[in-house]
């Protein structure tokens, strides 16, 4: 069973595009292929990032709340260069 697809529109140099236009549409279809893995995967990469910097603060967050670390003291030393 086919995924559903939908188009998208990008800019590229304009000899890229000349030759994506003149390939079989074979090749396009490979070629799409490829950009959709890139796309994907950059996306799922950025997406996990994203996921491990936020755990990352919430631990930073937790050690500082048991540590007595409030948001006053925060405040405190953010402000002491004022």
């Amino acid at each position: 069973m086919m995924k559903p697809q939908a188009e998208i529109t990008i800019k590229v140099p304009l000899e890229v595009a000349e030759a994506y236009h003149k390939t079989s549409e074979e090749e396009r279809q490979k070629i799409e292929t490829k950009i959709a893995f890139f796309l994907k995967t950059s996306t799922l990469d950025r997406q996990k990032s994203i996921k491990k910097l936020q755990k990352t603060m919430d631990e930073i967050g937790q050690k500082a709340i048991e540590r007595g670390f409030t948001p006053e003291i925060l405040e405190s030393i953010l402000n002491e260069d004022e």
